[in-house]
């Protein structure tokens, strides 16, 4: 089955040889970064950093490393089959099956777009005093704009600037500060469990593998399909696109690091408590100056914004692949599928009387739909009969489901923690 969708492409392409061939690939990885460095991963990262410093930065590693697994494998059945997952969920699932499951991916898109626009909208109040849900209003009209009215080209392009000056925003900052880089060294590789830090742990680990990810990234990478007909072309592709998810989760890694890093020498260091996102830009000033502090609520607020366009593609990505369609925007289904997760977000805001619990909420929904999504995607991606030759051997199997049992782990105990 050779699914060439014209509207991702540009027309078609034939496989080309070169050093410089793997940078026509970059560029869908980093659309699912921004997943990791969403304003809920601010809110635990921050934490972390000023109740224990550095010791905590171990947990980013780990978390990355499942999160290249999970990620890669879903990029794997969109390169080998020419299906995002919801549309193989559609195809090879019982309705029965499909539907229900399928929905319950639409509502954990919902919780997360509520939380994206949520911080966006925290940001535009530190930043000019909007208040919550007029900024929520206006995070939502941004994101809806750049969805409707951009193919795909264009908006990877936003995003990659988007990622771009987060992650200048964090070099900046981490330059303002001083950090004692050899005690991160060994926080990075050494776990430890200060205590009371189980909850910041369970909290960053379950929250950094988010469902609309793993669904967006069997969609988008087929945006960088030439010629699916050859064996070895589908096998080069599975290569450059590796590449592009093991550099795009290492660049979420430096920004989730510099968030701790900047949280360490800052408040841990001058014994200050963040509770709030708002509260760890006020605090800020104080101790390195206002710049920082501006920066910190500007970075929020691109975190805010871009996290929440690639939500709203991971929605419009499952509502079409229901329909068994690809992501189209000029598409009825997919346009649909934007708009109500967007309006259904916003309705929810209107009625959160506390922004922050409303972000925990979130992570709650998340944590309950999050184990379904992952084990949907590894039988998808096992089946001979979907993948074919491409389908996981038995380490390939074996790595993913102690992964995927790793991570509902932690997502249930988080979940039962927040009772």
């Amino acid at each position: 089955m050779n699914r060439i969708r014209q509207w991702l492409q540009g027309g078609p392409h034939s496989e080309h040889k070169g050093g410089l061939e793997i940078l026509k690939y970059i560029g869908p990885g980093l659309l699912v970064t921004v997943g990791f460095i969403d304003p809920g991963n601010w809110a635990s990262n921050v934490a972390a950093g000023a109740e224990y410093g550095y010791s905590l930065l171990w947990m980013v590693t780990l978390s990355t490393i499942m999160l290249i697994i999970l990620q890669h494998n879903a990029a794997h059945l969109g390169i080998a089959t020419g299906y995002c997952m919801s549309e193989a969920a559609s195809q090879y699932l019982p309705k029965w099956l499909s539907v229900p499951v399928l929905s319950t991916a639409v509502l954990a898109t919902v919780a997360t777009v509520m939380a994206e626009v949520l911080g966006g909208a925290i940001a535009l109040e530190m930043l000019f005093s909007i208040p919550i849900k007029i900024g929520s209003i206006l995070v939502t009209a941004l994101a809806l704009f750049l969805l409707l009215s951009n193919s795909y080209k264009k908006l990877e392009r936003w995003i990659i600037g988007f990622v771009s000056l987060i992650g200048v925003s964090f070099l900046i900052e981490i330059l303002m500060v001083h950090v004692d880089w050899g005690a991160a060294a060994v926080s990075w590789v050494k776990p430890s469990t200060p205590p009371g830090s189980m909850l910041v742990i369970m909290s960053v680990l379950g929250a950094v593998v988010m469902p609309h990810n793993l669904f967006l990234h069997s969609e988008i990478i087929q945006s960088r399909q030439w010629n699916t007909k050859e064996e070895s072309v589908i096998k080069n592709q599975l290569k450059f696109e590796f590449t592009d998810t093991l550099v795009s989760m290492i660049i979420g890694w430096a920004i989730n690091s510099a968030m701790i890093l900047m949280a360490a020498a800052t408040f841990y260091k001058a014994g200050f408590q963040v509770t709030e996102l708002s509260q760890a830009a006020d605090m800020l000033k104080p101790l390195v100056g206002s710049g920082a502090s501006l920066l910190f609520a500007f970075a929020l607020l691109l975190a805010g914004i871009s996290s929440s366009v690639t939500a709203g593609m991971a929605g419009g990505t499952i509502v079409a692949g229901m329909f068994r369609e690809p992501y189209d925007i000029h598409d009825r289904h997919s346009q649909l599928g934007i708009i109500g997760i967007f309006l259904a977000s916003l309705v929810i805001i209107f009625f959160v009387t506390d922004p922050f619990m409303g972000l925990v909420y979130s992570q709650m929904l998340l944590s309950i739909q999050l184990p379904i999504t992952i084990f949907l995607q590894i039988y998808l991606t096992t089946s001979r009969k979907i993948m074919g030759k491409f389908a996981n051997g038995k380490i390939d199997f074996t790595i993913l489901l102690i992964v995927g049992l790793l991570v509902t782990a932690l997502n249930i105990m988080l979940l039962v923690s927040s009772f």
